[in-house]
């Protein structure tokens, strides 16, 4: 399995991305990375990992404030677009970038292409539960989004549900303010109608209550909703991780009782936190793309690395491609 990993992408790219690697790479022996970025940068990779790890140069770096379409334009040699490339070419079987979402989205549907059938490409993330995760979607990709795009990220969110938690018929909610069928935005209303008639095991409409509880599979909304609730949840778990700390380090009679569960404590804070969970995978091109957080850390993209992996070994792009072309011929 090789993976490129964009190494100018995040906040504190390349120390991220290149200390992302080699924790990735120590944890799967049988990881390889392409490295993308700028030669000076990742030149001091070299030493690491070697037989695993190649270095491949790029230009340019697109900024997280450039518009997609300039980045187009203009950085045909950034490593956001060499990363597209080499999965093109077949070079790579995934690429993770934790840089600008937008030009991302545009290097991957312009280089890979659609799944044909499809009409946005969406971004899928795993959100924690009380038990499990559930599949949440979209993220960030479509702002606004009309109800067949909804249905087709029920199809896609489903599709990836099944491979993902080994689930032949993972249920699907629809995000709403509440369960009733008449309730939300024009383009809810006709969304439910067309996920009740898809032959999709939908749940019907979910409230926001229902993802922490993990009340089904897959939770479909549009991308202004679903990055609201993913940033809404990473600033809780931050929250949290601070108020457990200054507990922690409070003076009191059960100070040693707290220092004890400790362990315990950190585990349940750890399952909110958006690092384990690496970044959001793209649904609807033809091949893998794991989009990782700005603000990555090491574990974020080891982790990114990992669910780009997952994505490839269980074929993600090749069953959504498969179940649109049935559709197609319904």
């Amino acid at each position: 399995m090789r993976i490129a990993l964009d190494a100018m992408g995040s906040d504190n790219a390349p120390r991220a991305e290149l200390e992302g690697v080699g924790l990735a790479l120590e944890h799967d022996s049988s990881l390889k990375v392409a490295l993308v970025g700028r030669q000076e940068i990742i030149e001091g990779a070299k030493a690491f990992h070697v037989g695993r790890l190649e270095l491949i140069p790029a230009q340019d770096v697109v900024g997280m404030h450039e518009s997609p379409a300039e980045a187009l334009r203009r950085k045909q040699k950034s490593s956001i677009a060499v990363c597209m490339e080499l999965l093109s070419q077949g070079k790579v079987d995934a690429v993770v970038s934790a840089g600008n979402t937008g030009a991302v989205m545009a290097f991957a549907v312009t280089t890979i292409g659609a799944i044909p059938g499809v009409h946005r490409p969406t971004l899928a993330i795993l959100f924690p539960t009380e038990h499990r995760s559930t599949l949440v979607l979209d993220v960030g990709a479509n702002v606004d989004s009309k109800a067949n795009q909804l249905y087709q990220f029920a199809v896609m969110g489903s599709t990836a549900a099944s491979y993902l938690f080994r689930k032949a018929n993972p249920s699907v909610g629809l995000l709403n303010v509440g369960t009733e069928d008449s309730k939300g935005s024009e383009a809810a209303v006709e969304a439910y109608r067309l996920l009740k008639e898809s032959g999709l095991n939908f749940a019907g409409n979910v409230e926001g209550n229902a993802i922490l509880k993990g009340s089904v599979d897959v939770v479909v909304c549009d991308g202004f909703t679903g990055n609201a609730l993913i940033k809404y949840a990473e600033g809780l778990a931050e929250v949290l991780s601070g108020m457990l700390q200054e507990y922690l380090d409070s003076e009191s009679k059960y100070r040693m009782r707290r220092w004890i569960a400790k362990p315990v404590l950190h585990e349940f804070i750890d399952r909110m936190d958006y690092q384990e969970y690496g970044g959001a995978l793209m649904l609807g091109i033809r091949a893998p793309v794991v989009v990782a957080h700005g603000r990555s850390t090491p574990r974020a993209i080891k982790n990114a690395l990992r669910s780009a992996r997952q994505a490839a070994d269980d074929n993600i792009a090749a069953h959504i491609a498969q179940r649109f072309e049935e559709l197609g011929s319904e």
